[in-house]
């Protein structure tokens, strides 16, 4: 080991254990909450690395729309996925009459068909909060790419992360973030929310500039070598003004209190003009690399999917290749957007909101053929 890459590891083990010893303090004197500095810059993804890995993961077949509204006034949103025994789930929202977004469940035995099951998380007008937006996504997903799909229990319970709102309307500001779990997500059973929301909010003390507005989607991981000092760690978008969103962190030791991480967001684009969204992070593990799957909206036409690499989690290469999905069919000729990436017995399915000629719906494109 040269000496440099030894001092880089003896810092690098400094600043783990001082964010540790900085959220200990946070929790036990029950003051402001601390945000986490973050590791200094290590080993950045190469251009080689990322191109590897869009050979791993494009998908140019686009099978079509996998899932619709129960009507012309319903639209569907933001697909996450996992397997359950001998069944996929489909993690999804719906807003019907432009009122809100709520959760719901669907179940496929095959990632292409798909039926409803029910309702997940729904408004709750005695909440000041959460009233009207319940949008929700999965917490603790398996993110091995040749994992197993499966959701991880923490406390004897299954968790999921969502966006919550006041006001009625689509996204409508301000949006926060709070928790709920459940004993069986593969059942169509209203989650239980924790009493601790929103754990996350813009009117923070902590909010950091780019988030003081709204916070967005979120995904949580876990990572088990608690490489940032941390368990579990989250990645979400969140604006300070319309049409500028970026992708921040935050590390938690419970699913409950969390610390945000780093002052900065860590994937961006569109600074130079600040206008353009990246948003809904999905985090997996490819070959030893880090791999965030986002969409991108206002820096370039439309909306589309990319991705970006990683070593540490923190420090990101963003791919400037050929987009994952973009608008290219009716269905989705206006955006291809919101990703849900995984591969199955060597086919990579790529899940993600359409808006075309048959409003907002869901749709799928695949590594191989498959119609």
């Amino acid at each position: 080991m040269s000496i440099l890459k030894f001092f880089r590891r003896i810092l690098c083990l400094a600043f783990i254990v001082a964010c540790a010893n900085i959220s200990s303090f946070a929790v036990e004197t029950n003051s402001i909450r601390a945000v986490i500095p973050a590791l200094p810059e290590g080993r950045l993804a190469d251009s080689n690395t990322l191109q590897q890995i869009y050979e791993e993961v494009k998908t140019p077949f686009k099978y079509g729309v996998v899932l619709t509204g129960a009507g012309t006034n319903e639209f569907v949103d933001c697909p996450s996925i996992f397997r359950s025994g001998d069944h996929w789930f489909m993690m999804y929202v719906a807003i019907t009459n432009k009122v809100g977004y709520q959760t719901f469940l669907a179940r496929s035995d095959d990632l292409l068909h798909w039926q409803k099951l029910g309702k997940i998380l729904s408004f709750t007008p005695t909440n000041h909060w959460d009233a009207w937006q319940a949008d929700g996504g999965i917490a603790l997903a398996d993110h091995r790419w040749d994992g197993s799909h499966e959701l991880e229990k923490f406390g004897g319970k299954f968790w999921l992360s969502y966006i919550g709102g006041a006001k009625q309307g689509y996204e409508t500001d301000p949006l926060s973030l709070g928790i709920a779990w459940t004993k069986n997500p593969a059942k169509a059973k209203e989650w239980n929310r924790i009493s601790e929301n929103p754990i996350l909010s813009g009117k923070d003390a902590d909010a950091r500039d780019f988030e003081k507005k709204t916070l967005y989607k979120s995904q949580i991981i876990h990572d088990k070598s608690e490489s940032l000092g941390f368990p579990f760690v989250m990645f979400y978008n969140g604006k300070k003004k319309n049409g500028f969103e970026r992708i921040g962190m935050a590390v938690s030791k419970d699913l409950i209190h969390w610390n945000r991480y780093g002052e900065n967001p860590v994937v961006a684009n569109g600074e130079t003009k600040t206008n353009g969204i990246s948003g809904d992070p999905q985090i997996v593990k490819i070959s030893g690399v880090w791999t965030m799957f986002y969409f991108g909206a206002g820096w370039q036409p439309k909306a589309f999917d990319t991705f970006a690499c990683s070593y540490d989690l923190v420090h990101w290469t963003k791919w400037d290749g050929a987009h994952l999905v973009e608008p290219s069919e009716p269905f989705d000729k206006t955006y291809a957007h919101k990703p849900w990436v995984l591969k199955w017995n060597g086919v990579v399915y790529h899940f993600y909101c359409a808006v075309g000629d048959q409003g907002r719906v869901i749709a799928l494109a695949t590594s191989r053929d498959l119609k």
